[in-house]
């Protein structure tokens, strides 16, 4: 990977931060209100201790960027 790749990826990862943290400012909430609570997502909640572990979100999440960098690498 020569560092123009690595510059391009760098730039499309900050445009995409840049346009979730828009969207997070003008609506006030996630944009993807069911992303969290996938199907797979862990959630337990005692009386003194709760307990997250999102594991389909991370593998989703995981799976799109792979895709996007997979389509900015190719030649």
């Amino acid at each position: 990977m020569s560092v123009s790749e690595l510059g391009k990826i760098l730039m499309v990862a900050g445009l995409i931060i840049v346009v979730i943290g828009l969207l997070l400012l003008v609506t006030g909430k996630t944009p993807l209100g069911w992303l969290g609570r996938l199907p797979g997502d862990f959630y337990y909640r005692g009386k003194n201790f709760t307990f997250y572990f999102p594991l389909a979100t991370g593998l989703l999440i995981s799976l799109i960027l792979s895709f996007i960098f997979w389509l900015i690498t190719r030649k």
